[in-house]
């Protein structure tokens, strides 16, 4: 193989790589998004980018959550370190904190997120209202 066939096949190679790279950094970053889904009779709440329900508790203060230890069996937390809004979501809305057990949680507007065990697929909401306390998000 000459020389200027060595190069082209290079640099060929190494826009493959840079391809790839790029391909799999926006499947990975498709993750963080959050997006507003809409449902006859509920009206608009918060997903993540599956159409996943997004949960609060009433019992979380700003930036801090009371849903510790056998509580996250059921509602495991939601975690993104950067958040991706869609459907005229403000990301700013979106941060993040460490709670008192170590582990890293997504707020919005202060609130810790959270999804529910029961909704197995996109568009369930079998969370909403538990014991009074647990609620859908809304925009």
């Amino acid at each position: 193989m000459n020389r200027a066939m060595k190069r082209k096949t290079q640099v060929f190679m190494l826009a493959l790589l840079a391809g790839t790279f790029f391909l799999a950094g926006s499947a990975c970053a498709a993750d963080n998004v959050v997006k507003v889904a809409k449902k006859q009779g509920v009206g608009r709440y918060l997903t993540d980018i599956k159409g996943m329900t997004l949960y609060v508790y009433q019992k979380d203060s700003a930036g801090k959550s009371d849903c510790l230890g056998e509580c996250l069996t059921k509602w495991p937390i939601y975690y993104r370190s950067v958040v991706a809004a869609r459907d005229g979501l403000n990301a700013r809305k979106f941060r993040k904190f460490t709670r008192t057990d170590g582990k890293k949680q997504t707020t919005y507007k202060g609130r810790p997120l959270y999804y529910f065990v029961g909704d197995t697929v996109e568009g369930e909401m079998n969370g909403q209202g538990v014991d009074d306390v647990w609620f859908i998000v809304a925009p």
